[in-house]
């Protein structure tokens, strides 16, 4: 299986989020990739490659042209200002407020984001865009006949919407890599999200569509962010009702539970029949992970992946979430491995 990576990701370092009511350093780090890339050396899972450069027209199929200008001009705006720090959001438009997009920085901050946790940086926006490129790469192996590859990704991309940021995400990979595969001509594509939280964005975007079903496994919102999306009703609108499955699970879930919606998911998939795959890959369902409350274990990600390859679909993995640094490397390559037979 090729890896697809780029060093471009080191661009986004952000050094501080507004977590749990105070300033801490923040978890979504360089690390984080470059100790996958490791484990995909050590183990030899196959060559490591760099990825094309796609422009904007991909990214735009997917995300709104207002929002792009934005995450394009959002620290020089902010630099403007006489400002060397990270830029946070101040106030969210919420109930009763008008939805209008405001001339200054602050205010532009606040209307594209969605959370208090995702600083932009002055490489933001070159990493982002290198992270969609990634993911792009990916599917063009696939479409050359590959049959599975993985995107190593970074920035995240599930939680960012057609014209919001938040959750460390800032363009949605899995979303844009899906869209590609619909304008190359596949009628139907799944995308199938194991990040410990809700891919509200990837949801938010095909809700409505017929020919990208969605499936996602997380804690449940009554509980874990992003909050306000992720229940078992959420089956899609208009032309695309059934063709998304929420499965949220408490706090404490472990791999009995998990892997029971894994497998109603996957029969959903297969049911579906989509042409191929898209593996939105969070690893931050383990049992270390900082911020967030499943125990799956590293042996249970091999199993993950063997589930996965049963689908029999050509399928593009998109590096997703995981902040156990020490073994996300382990854990997100348990499932690459997994899903070709070798653990």
């Amino acid at each position: 299986m090729k890896t697809v990576y780029s060093e471009k990701h080191k661009l986004h370092h952000a050094k501080f989020e507004l977590i749990n009511g105070r300033m801490q350093p923040a978890v979504e780090m360089p690390s984080r990739a470059e100790t996958v890339l490791e484990r995909v050396k050590a183990v030899d899972l196959g060559p490591i490659i760099g990825p094309s450069a796609h422009g904007l027209d991909p990214v735009l199929k997917v995300h709104d042209a207002g929002f792009v200008t934005f995450l394009e001009r959002a620290w020089g705006l902010w630099a403007a200002e006489g400002r060397d720090y990270e830029a946070l959001p101040l106030v969210w438009p919420v109930r009763g407020l008008r939805q209008i997009e405001p001339d200054y920085i602050d205010g532009k901050l606040s209307y594209y984001s969605f959370d208090a946790g995702t600083p932009i940086t002055a490489g933001t926006w070159a990493a982002a865009t290198a992270s969609a490129d990634v993911a792009l790469t990916g599917a063009d192996l696939l479409r050359a006949g590959a049959t599975a590859a993985f995107a190593l990704c970074r920035p995240p991309g599930h939680h960012a919407a057609a014209d919001f940021y938040g959750g460390y995400c800032f363009l949605n990979n899995a979303a844009i890599a899906a869209q590609s595969f619909i304008d190359a001509g596949a009628g139907r594509v799944a995308i199938l999200d194991v990040d410990y939280h809700h891919g509200n964005g990837t949801q938010a975007i095909f809700y409505r569509r017929p020919d990208v079903y969605f499936a996602s496994i997380h804690g449940d919102p009554r509980q874990e962010f992003p909050f306000f999306l992720g229940y078992e009703d959420e089956t899609g609108e208009g032309a695309g009702e059934g063709c998304n499955a929420n499965y949220p699970l408490v706090w404490g879930s472990g791999f009995d539970a998990w892997s029971a919606a894994l497998e109603d998911a996957c029969r959903r998939i297969a049911a579906y029949g989509p042409e191929v795959v898209v593996v939105s890959l969070g690893v931050d369902t383990f049992e270390k992970d900082p911020i967030s409350q499943f125990k799956l274990k590293s042996d249970d990600y091999l199993r993950i992946g063997k589930t996965i390859a049963a689908l029999g679909k050509p399928t593009l993995f998109v590096m997703e979430g995981g902040y156990a640094v020490a073994e996300i490397g382990i854990n997100a390559v348990n499932v690459l491995q997994g899903f070709e037979g070798r653990g």
